[in-house]
């Protein structure tokens, strides 16, 4: 990137870091955070193995320095500017160049970029980052707040991947680090901003009518029904997604005629390439601001950074045509109404009041008003939902998250009775694949419901609620603890199949009343018990993702089959298989449900899982590569239920 005017020196190497006054420097990777810095030097055992998380917690409490040196030529020199430029610090950081403070930085989401001309030499150049403990920053800061609390967790704070802090299908690790890129910028005259083009034009339609009020996405004039999934951040540690497992997630949503991903507010704002990809496969986008489940601080300071990482993040994000909707929060306004806060911390009336006015301030005032400031052309909302799951309102009017499956232990068919405009969240847990299972525990795990199954179940009663759907569709509850960890994976998995392809069937056969379907989830962040409908480890399909991809077509109409799997008549189904180049063909004698094919060792995806043959009838699936002796094992619903009769 150099030409006659600028020049961009990147930051990448020589990079090294400490705990903050030990003695011993080790190697840093840059862009790269804290964990995969001491797992890279053997420091640290792999946080995802067995129950580890819990023993690597004392990281995010110690503070970490890092530092580099580099070198500045004349012509570097001789240029009118130079700037120092980090595309993100993560997140409490305290920056010197050749000992000099130049930067404090507190917002993650935040381009910061430092005048060090009067600072940079010829020659060599030392830069110093110290990162403190957001957790320990938080901590104070509601501590100093007190007794006003605000709900519900100290994180409400920083400006820092609220999924950081743990969540029901995620770990706890409080990172910090460099995790974008840093260069030094110099140049005579700034190059001229890009003109802001939007080649199509996007409305959210919100009209009264005689069932409530409408919520539908018209693109270029057209209104079109979305089909697809909430995506989180792929990686616990965002260092590691690449462009290669950014293109294997973005794929998966492709495969399954998903046409639309929500950009969860409690992650981050994703890398360009995410948004490229949504761009290239007609994939639309909603895009949460990253608030999810708290309130705010409504101090100045705090609105005058979020100010600033809004208008950032509008900017470098705008011109990407796949972005239809900037929605302000997840569930915080829902939360606020119906989560119980004010009872649960005895909140005194004025705090409540407070509260609900720095939100509004935020997220109906302020957060608006910057964002139609740097793009005029997208609709905004302020939170999504605007209703709980428990309001008769959530049917009939704005998107709903839809809970009363799963959160509320509702059985699959209220759903034909409670679909609402468009739902943006709704799902089934399953367990990750067993291939997973094997990689995160030892053998000595791999029992139900051990500790470390535990662990990797982030869920309130995870496993209860599993449990209570498994006996109502699939087993008698009584037959569950005998079983063997890999037939409950099965199970829990087809529960899911059953559920989202019947779900999405009732969702699409309400349309146009209903005119979005949004699954949560498309993936995880580590191996775990969760909604995904993919594996966090290759990015391997669950078998929900194939019940997804069938209800997603736009060719046929999808199938609802609410037989429940428990009241079926199963016989053995005597399947026989055999293998023709790369592809495994299959045959039963009697119907079969649920016949799941593993290949042990492959990391692909089988062209399809999961299936149900009818008797004598031939079913070829192919897989990718080439695999020299395969270990092959099929499973049908039969084998399982009647091992445990």
């Amino acid at each position: 990137m150099a030409n006659a005017q600028n020049s961009s020196i990147v930051l990448k190497n020589g990079w090294q870091f400490r705990q903050e006054k030990t003695v011993k420097w080790n190697a840093a990777t840059v862009p790269g955070e804290v964990h995969t810095d001491l797992l890279n030097n053997k420091l640290i055992p792999d946080p995802f193995y067995r129950d580890n998380e819990k023993k690597l917690q004392w990281i995010e409490k110690k503070k970490w320095e890092y530092k580099t040196s580099f070198q500045v030529n004349s012509a570097t020199l001789n240029k009118k500017n130079a700037e120092l430029v980090f595309d993100g610090l993560d997140t409490y950081a305290t920056v010197y160049l050749n000992k000099q403070l130049i930067l404090k930085a507190d917002n993650m989401f935040r381009q910061w970029r430092v005048d060090v001309k009067k600072i940079i030499k010829s020659g060599n150049n030392d830069l110093v980052v110290v990162f403190q403990s957001a957790q320990n920053v938080v901590d104070s800061l509601a501590k100093k707040d007190l007794p006003f609390v605000i709900p519900d967790n100290p994180r409400a704070y920083v400006r820092k991947a609220q999924y950081h802090f743990g969540w029901d299908w995620g770990p706890k690790f409080t990172t910090c680090g460099i995790w974008k890129a840093v260069r030094l910028e110099t140049y005579d005259e700034k190059t001229p901003e890009k003109p802001y083009v939007l080649n199509r034009k996007i409305e959210l339609v919100q009209q009264p009518d005689s069932l409530g009020k409408s919520f539908y996405f018209k693109i270029d004039g057209k209104p079109v029904y979305m089909k697809g999934a909430n995506y989180i951040p792929s990686d616990a540690f965002l260092s590691r997604v690449t462009k290669k497992e950014y293109e294997k997630v973005i794929s998966m949503a492709k495969d399954a005629n998903m046409n639309m991903l929500r950009v969860w507010g409690g992650g981050i704002y994703e890398d360009d390439y995410f948004y490229d990809l949504c761009d290239k496969y007609g994939i639309n986008v909603w895009q949460d601001f990253m608030f999810a489940g708290t309130m705010v601080p409504g101090d100045k300071a705090f609105f005058d950074n979020v100010k600033e990482e809004v208008q950032y993040q509008v900017k470098r994000l705008r011109h990407h045509p796949s972005i239809v909707l900037w929605c302000g929060n997840n569930e915080s306004d829902e939360a606020f109404k119906n989560w119980g806060w004010q009872k649960a911390m005895n909140m005194p009336k004025q705090d409540s009041i407070r509260l609900w006015k720095d939100y509004v301030r935020l997220f109906q005032d302020s957060i608006p008003k910057w964002v139609k400031e740097v793009d005029n052309k997208r609709p905004y909302i302020s939170s999504s939902p605007l209703f709980g799951w428990g309001k008769k309102q959530s049917i009939t009017e704005g998107d709903s998250h839809y809970w009363g499956t799963w959160w509320g232990l509702e059985d699959i068919e209220v759903v034909k009775n409670k679909t609402g405009r468009f739902v943006s969240e709704y799902g089934m847990q399953a367990m990750p694949n067993y291939s997973s299972i094997e990689k995160f525990t030892s053998p000595e795990d791999r029992y139900l419901f051990s500790d470390v199954l535990k662990a990797h179940q982030k869920a309130g009663k995870g496993f209860t609620k599993l449990n209570s759907y498994l006996n109502r569709y699939f087993i008698d509850s009584t037959k569950v603890k005998n079983m063997k960890v890999a037939d409950y994976t099965y199970l829990t998995q087809c529960l899911q199949y059953y559920s989202l392809k019947n779900i999405i069937g009732i969702h699409r056969s309400k349309a146009p009343y209903n005119m979005g379907t949004v699954v949560w989830q498309l993936n995880d962040c580590w191996p775990v018990a969760s909604w995904s409908v993919t594996d966090y480890y290759n990015r391997q399909p669950k078998a929900a993702w194939y019940a997804m991809r069938e209800a997603y077509r736009d060719d046929k109409t999808p199938e609802i089959d609410l037989t429940r799997p428990i009241d079926l008549k199963l016989e053995n189904p005597k399947i026989s298989w055999r293998i023709k180049g790369n592809e495994i063909i299959i045959k039963a004698l009697k119907p079969a449900k649920y016949v799941y094919v593993e290949i042990k060792g492959y990391k692909g995806k089988l062209s399809t899982n999961y299936m149900d043959l009818k008797a004598g009838e031939e079913m070829k699936i192919s897989f990718e590569g080439k695999i020299t002796k395969p270990i092959i094992t099929v499973t049908s619903l039969y084998d399982v239920i009647n091992r445990y009769k």
